[in-house]
């Protein structure tokens, strides 16, 4: 970072506060707290709404009639096309509803009541289980873990994912440590991808025999440009290591289709997936067929789900070119932030710096815009370094964008020129 002195900071602080007072003046009244597609990227779907059109429509390749109950794993085909886009086998395949985030919460629950493949007994009967959370990372990973009581170990993210010397030193050292979240392509929210490497040592790294990788693959398809990253099957490896249950890996279309009405699956092993389907046939007498069977029929293979991800990214790379273009000009030639520019996903994060996150978001809302909660990106919602801020370019129109990154620029001029001058 550069030096400045007391009264450029002062000329900064002068200066900025005058475009504030500007934007407050508006009233705006703009949201772009969370990654969600906006309406345009919902329309691209929209053949979906129709593709089943009748009663003879209803009846998957096997002969069910959709419509009725049945079928816990899903209908064959969506398994088959899932297992194509993972790189997974069909039989290693769960389908289920709209939300990956739903699978996975209610895995952590049936680990808690009734433990998994190869553990002495349920997580809840420990008198005290931890997680590894990558950080910065998913505040709804986090919430979960908050809301079982299970305690969260911060792990440093690096250019290739998490710190692993460290992962590995935790977990051959700590048996109460029974799981890492983990988001491999495009993480969120620096969107990064787990190099090879990586993905080999959390494969064949020691660890409790209960131990659990929670692979949430939710940006495993969103190439913003080409050629995009590539990822290593983490499944794959963890077999020919030797530890085939070590992973739950989770996927979805939420951000493909639609998000409120898409297809999540759980990739696992087969003695996983046996011990989940115990306690499932009491949750549910199927899926959603027909909702699944709609995807099948309209992406029809792995190869148009890709073709249609090709126009989610020509809508999105406008609105990250926009963020990324602001950020450069604004905050570049002063030296007092630093960025991602990711190749895919859906965020940017943004590090201003240290103690000046929350001031940041503060100012963001007192003028009107809400963005996501300094701090969310971490564990129990704190940030140590109180830096980092979540950009999610994906809702609002492409104008309403470019005003939220000028006003989060001159936020972040002036809650670091107050830092500076008050020390």
């Amino acid at each position: 970072m550069k030096e400045y002195t007391y009264e450029q900071w002062q000329d900064i602080l002068s200066q900025e506060t005058e475009k504030y007072n500007t934007f407050c003046a508006r009233g705006l009244k703009l949201d772009m707290s969370r990654g969600k597609p906006s309406s345009e990227q919902l329309d691209i779907s929209e053949g979906l709404l129709t593709v089943v059109a009748s009663n003879a429509d209803c009846y998957s390749a096997n002969g069910t009639d959709c419509r009725n109950y049945g079928l816990l794993y899903g209908i064959p085909e969506i398994r088959t096309l899932f297992a194509e886009l993972l790189g997974v086998r069909s039989e290693q395949i769960l389908a289920a509803g709209n939300s990956s985030l739903n699978l996975m919460y209610d895995t952590i629950v049936r680990a808690m009541l009734f433990g998994v493949p190869g553990g002495k007994c349920p997580w809840g009967k420990y008198e005290k289980i931890r997680f590894l959370c990558p950080v910065p990372g998913y505040d709804r990973h986090f919430s979960i873990c908050e809301n079982m009581g299970i305690e969260m170990i911060n792990i440093d993210m690096g250019p290739y994912g998490p710190d692993m010397d460290t992962v590995e030193r935790l977990c051959a050292s700590d048996d109460t440590i029974k799981g890492i979240w983990c988001v491999p392509k495009y993480s969120n929210p620096e969107g990064k991808t787990y190099s090879d490497d990586t993905v080999r040592r959390l494969a064949r790294m020691k660890a409790a025999k209960d131990f659990r990788i929670f692979w949430d693959n939710a940006y495993a398809l969103h190439d913003l440009k080409t050629p995009g990253d590539c990822l290593l099957n983490l499944l794959e490896e963890a077999e020919q290591a030797g530890n085939p249950d070590r992973v739950y890996m989770f996927a979805s279309t939420s951000k493909i289709s639609f998000p409120g009405a898409g297809v999540a699956v759980i990739a696992a092993s087969t003695t996983n997936l046996e011990d989940i389907g115990k306690s499932y046939t009491y949750q549910t007498i199927g899926p959603d067929k027909l909702n699944q069977l709609r995807h099948v029929r309209y992406f029809k293979n792995a190869d148009g789900i890709r073709a249609h991800m090709k126009k989610h990214a020509e809508h999105l790379q406008p609105r990250f070119e926009a963020v990324l273009d602001t950020l450069n000009n604004q905050l570049l030639p002063l030296d007092i932030a630093e960025w991602t520019e990711p190749k895919g996903g859906y965020f940017i994060s943004l590090n201003v710096c240290d103690g000046c996150a929350k001031r940041t978001v503060e100012l963001m809302k007192n003028a009107g815009v809400i963005i996501t909660p300094a701090g969310a990106t971490f564990p129990y919602g704190k940030d140590p370094r109180d830096r980092n801020i979540r950009i999610a370019p994906t809702y609002p129109p492409l104008e309403e964008l470019k005003l939220c990154c000028e006003l989060l620029c001159i936020c972040v001029k002036i809650a670091t020129a107050e830092k500076f001058l008050n020390r």
